[in-house]
């Protein structure tokens, strides 16, 4: 055990800063506005409602993880509980599916925020914006892995110090009248918003792809995604309550995709604005370089066991250049065809789903991960719940972000049917 556990290389610290890396990336820059739109006085409160689904998810992460240690995390876990189907096999292309629609996410925020430099701003440079977003970091990707490794931490604590130094800075100067009761709106869209959001904290699951390289996983592996999610969870509040609380809200709104930046401004003034605004472009930037280096090894790792065409397994100097480049096509069409409400929703919407499945899978395998059968349900029952809250709420507000989701979901489900029962079992019989 001991020299299984000497060739492990991240420590409780480590796995933290994976977990917080993986959330506190362009999310919050993007998705503020969406929540001070609905929820508007208690926007931190949307923020601890996400916050909570996240953290009883995180216990069924925590459990799986400790049992089933594999770089395949998300995917291998469905797996492991609902065998290798029809099921396990869509929810895998739809995770795959899923982080094209958070790169989208990160470019058209990328977009909102770098238009904020320019005098004259059209629709044209919105999306010349949008792909050069794209295209830079698939890129890097493509070139080289080394700066995509290297950078991720010391980006992290970049924007961790400016996002504390907001909140250090507005403290003093929120009106307590902008956050009381009388500014908040009614229930049902304070936990939409929250479940809008819910796509800026997903993050937590890349722990779960580490779990192999981790020190005393039985001990470390629970408390990084613990006490990954909780700060998180008072980070997020603290931005919120400084952001609604300093800046009147038609402000908020006038400059909705660009929330943060503006909140800057009460205390730091310009200054504060344009530091936020540039530490927006590298969050979001780093996180769509991250989020394609990621998803292009998942493509690969599907790819190599049959679940998606074989392309995806192409790989050149030890980069998947195949994943990379399928990556950024479909990831620019997505971000400039569909607009940033339409893509936190969906976005939110597929993560909720992935992990309402997670944590059934989790309530299945509860005796071998030794998981306590009434959380496991509690976090099953919560997940389902804040899915079926969003897509009513979409239902009744954007038809198009549902037609869109569900679309996303058929597809997914088609694709699965269609390549699993045809096209991979020719390739196993000619094999």
């Amino acid at each position: 055990m001991n020299q299984q556990n000497n060739q492990r290389t991240i420590g409780l610290y480590g796995a933290i800063a994976i977990g917080i890396g993986g959330m506190v990336g362009g999310g919050i820059f993007a998705v503020l506005g969406e929540a001070v739109s609905l929820a508007h006085g208690a926007t931190a409160l949307a923020f601890f409602f996400a916050g909570v689904v996240a953290l009883l998810t995180a216990y069924s992460y925590a459990k799986l993880s400790v049992t089933y240690q594999n770089s395949g995390g998300t995917v291998y876990f469905i797996e492991q509980a609902f065998g290798n189907n029809l099921l396990s096999g869509t929810i895998n292309l739809i995770l795959w599916l899923s982080y094209l629609i958070t790169i989208s996410l990160y470019a058209v925020a990328f977009s909102a925020y770098a238009q904020v430099f320019f005098t004259a701003n059209s629709v044209l440079l919105k999306h010349f914006l949008i792909t050069i977003a794209i295209l830079l970091p698939a890129l890097i990707n493509y070139l080289s892995v080394d700066f995509v490794e290297k950078s991720e931490m010391l980006i992290v604590i970049i924007k961790l110090i400016l996002l504390l130094l907001i909140i250090a800075t507005g403290a003093s100067f929120i009106d307590i009248q902008r956050l009381s009761p009388a500014h908040w709106g009614d229930s049902f869209s304070i936990i939409v918003a929250g479940m809008i959001i819910f796509v800026a904290y997903e993050g937590f699951e890349l722990i779960a792809n580490a779990a192999e390289d981790i020190k005393d996983p039985e001990i470390n592996l629970p408390r990084a995604f613990y006490g990954s999610v909780i700060l998180v969870i008072i980070l997020y509040i603290l931005i919120a309550l400084i952001v609604v609380g300093t800046v009147p809200e038609a402000q908020l709104m006038a400059a909705k995709d660009y929330a943060l930046a503006v909140a800057a401004k009460p205390a730091l003034g310009q200054m504060g604005f344009t530091l936020v605004s540039i530490a927006a472009l590298l969050a979001t930037f780093s996180a769509i370089n991250a989020t394609i280096y990621g998803n292009a090894r998942l493509g690969f790792k599907l790819a190599q066991e049959g679940k998606l065409p074989k392309i995806l397994a192409k790989k050149e100097r030890q980069i998947p250049t195949a994943g990379v480049i399928v990556t950024m096509i479909l990831s620019i069409i997505l971000a400039n065809s569909i607009d940033l409400t339409e893509i936190a929703i969906i976005g939110s919407g597929s993560f909720l789903l992935i992990f309402f499945i997670v944590n059934m899978g989790a309530y299945k395998l509860n005796k071998d991960i030794k998981g306590n059968k009434i959380i496991l349900a509690i976090a099953s029952m919560v997940s389902g719940l804040a899915l079926v809250t969003l897509l009513i709420h979409t239902y009744n507000t954007n038809l198009k972000a549902l037609i869109i989701f569900i679309l996303f979901i058929l597809f997914s489900l088609l694709f699965e049917f269609s390549y699993g029962r045809l096209i991979r079992k020719q390739s196993l019989f000619e094999s």
